[in-house]
């Protein structure tokens, strides 16, 4: 495997953390000149806290997906192992969801404690080469450790959503209501631009790792046709499980859209220019 780092990524991970930091810091000092919003904010900060240490735990449970062994999946464990070796990582735990929806996602505080889950539906859609090609997808997210730090972004995100949704419950009565919806006001913006700084990191963390699989396998076109396959599945799975899961977008290597906001707001670039960047990369391959 020929394995670069990506500056690109880090770089934007860096400067997207330490904009949401000093967001953050703004945020917080605001809602301190109201006492009752802020102690709710350190709260779920810490609720956030204990979340970042059981995230895997807890995306797994949401999706209903099981670690399972060799002994229950002795294929997938090695092609998995072999993946790993190839990118130099530490061999993680491997989730089977008993879901129709064909997917696979990656969590996990670091590279020693991860975890990569794939659905039902996903073994039942690709074949071998399709099927390392997301694997090393997966892989990739871990190794470029892009996973952590949407994981930490995205607690920030819920702080500033629960007040903007909750906060009206503390307005009272009289002078009480003008300063509550001020802070309200303010927890909006600051959800609205986290929001978009993490769909910036989400997309371009997606082009990094769709690259770092395909140095892992040496296999763009296979991960190109798993792309392919995956999104033409999703038309055939009912509604029902697309909305049940939809909450998992952001780790899911193909998200589940719905309508034109979904499209807009998507925490994926398109399937189509994901595939048009693998197609280039494997001509690249092919000239070098």
């Amino acid at each position: 495997m020929q394995w670069k780092t990506d500056w690109g990524l880090r770089g934007r991970m860096v400067f997207t953390m330490f904009l949401l930091f000093a967001l953050y810091i703004v945020f917080v000092g605001v809602l301190s000149q109201f006492t009752n919003l802020i102690g709710i904010v350190l709260v779920m900060g810490l609720f956030s806290l204990g979340q970042f240490f059981f995230s895997d735990k807890m995306a797994l449970y949401s999706m209903g997906a099981n670690v399972v062994d060799e002994s229950e999946a002795p294929e997938l464990h090695r092609t998995v192992e072999r993946l790993s070796q190839q990118a130099d990582l530490p061999k993680p735990q491997i989730a089977i969801a008993d879901s129709q929806v064909p997917n696979a996602f990656a969590t996990g505080r670091n590279q020693s404690n991860a975890t990569v889950a794939v659905t039902r539906g996903l073994l039942n859609t690709l074949d071998q080469e399709e099927l390392e090609g997301v694997l090393a997808h997966e892989l990739a997210h871990i190794k470029n450790r892009d996973v952590m730090v949407m994981t930490i972004a995205s607690f920030l995100s819920t702080l500033a959503f629960i007040v903007v949704r909750w906060g009206w419950l503390f307005s009272g009565d009289g002078e009480n209501q003008a300063p509550i919806y001020v802070a309200i006001l303010v927890s909006l913006v600051v959800w609205v631009l986290s929001f978009l700084l993490i769909r910036a990191l989400s997309r371009y963390r997606e082009y990094a790792a769709d690259r770092g699989g395909a140095s892992i396998t040496g296999n763009p076109s296979a991960l190109a046709s798993a792309l392919m396959s995956i999104d033409g599945r999703m038309d055939r799975v009912p509604d029902d499980d697309l909305r049940e899961q939809a909450e998992m977008n952001a780790f899911f290597i193909i998200p589940i859209r719905s309508g034109f906001i979904g499209k807009i707001a998507s925490s994926h670039p398109p399937t189509e220019k994901r595939i048009e960047k693998l197609r280039e990369l494997e001509q690249q391959q092919e000239t070098a």
